[in-house]
């Protein structure tokens, strides 16, 4: 599942990724700009220019946007995928890879960053105080993953409307903040005709397979509710997550709840220590997934993590996804 073909690529990549000529970005001395960022306004009095990201979805949002030359360095683990292969390799080559962790106050200030782009489990954290209040105390803006929102709920459910609205809705604020509107408005346009070539093409009604988002976990497994991109990805590729019920991006379930809906094609999330494979051996010889459809059938298919995350690689994945459902 790493190889990712690169025309498919690049119907998911920005006019840059492409190698088409866009617009270059405002004057840095331009006016302040305000955004609304997870319910909250927000007002930036300049634009950034030395902007730090977490993890590889967020930074591949600023690579969408051809916005490299504004980046002061990313901080992500190794263990997210091939990257050679991607459209905005030429951005992993250019901006400095601060840490194969997260981002700390202590990279953050090395780099002397004037805006750190992260979100909430990913690089944002209460342990630590890695948060925006934090930064904000350092003198140093900041911007949330809309996908990682809080909502509320709880004190880490996270999660304030779909998948897709909440990249559309980071696209369109990076695009204001930048002064790259014309950019973000062509991509999103892109994502969108993408996708609705896709749903053309989807199962319909009854038709439609029920799928479990498969991240991590033994005893008890990680997956997606509602509000994570794999909601949006399953839906639009055709499918019905198992998990829609559940008013939470990225959270933990019961292996009863899966039991019990009976998926017919489970998706693996592809990261970290544990490959794919393994993961797929584990699901195959549990015990107590062995009535479950997909099981039996043996319907189980792996995307990477950046596919699964908030990212512009998010319709190509949607493409993907929806060609196996239906060959399935």
């Amino acid at each position: 599942m790493r190889k990712l073909l690169a025309a498919a690529l690049c119907l998911a990549a920005t006019a840059t990724g492409c190698g088409a000529t866009v617009e270059s970005a405002k004057d840095p001395e331009s006016s302040a700009v305000t955004l609304t960022n997870c319910g909250r306004t927000v007002t930036y009095e300049k634009i950034p220019e030395r902007v730090v990201t977490n993890d590889v979805g967020i930074t591949e949002l600023m690579f969408a946007l051809g916005l490299e030359d504004r980046m002061a360095g990313f901080a992500m683990p190794d263990d997210k995928g091939d990257l050679r292969r991607v459209p905005w390799k030429d951005g992993y080559d250019k901006v400095p890879w601060l840490s194969k962790d997260q981002l700390t106050k202590e990279n953050v200030l090395d780099a002397r960053a004037d805006l750190v782009f992260a979100g909430w489990n990913y690089g944002f954290r209460e342990d630590g105080g890695f948060t925006p209040d934090a930064l904000r105390k350092l003198g140093i803006p900041s911007y949330i993953l809309t996908e990682s929102c809080r909502n509320g709920r709880t004190d880490s459910s996270r999660g304030i409307m779909p998948p897709l609205e909440a990249l559309y809705t980071d696209l369109t604020n990076l695009g204001k903040l930048f002064g790259v509107e014309k950019r973000a408005a062509a991509l999103i346009a892109r994502f969108k005709k993408q996708i609705a070539d896709v749903r053309a093409k989807a199962p319909k009604g009854a038709d439609r397979p029920s799928v479990f988002l498969y991240d991590s976990g033994q005893d008890a497994p990680f997956t997606s509710g509602r509000y994570a991109a794999p909601e949006q990805i399953i839906t639009e590729a055709g499918g019905v997550n198992i998990m829609h019920d559940v008013a939470d991006s990225w959270t933990t379930a019961g292996w009863e709840s899966v039991v019990e809906r009976d998926p017919d094609v489970i998706v693996i999330c592809d990261y970290g220590d544990v490959s794919a494979e393994q993961k797929k051996k584990f699901l195959l010889s549990y015990p107590p997934l062995r009535s479950v459809s997909a099981i039996r059938h043996r319907r189980i298919v792996a995307l990477d993590y950046a596919d699964l995350v908030e990212s512009p690689r998010n319709p190509s994945a949607i493409a993907r996804l929806g060609a196996y459902l239906r060959t399935r």
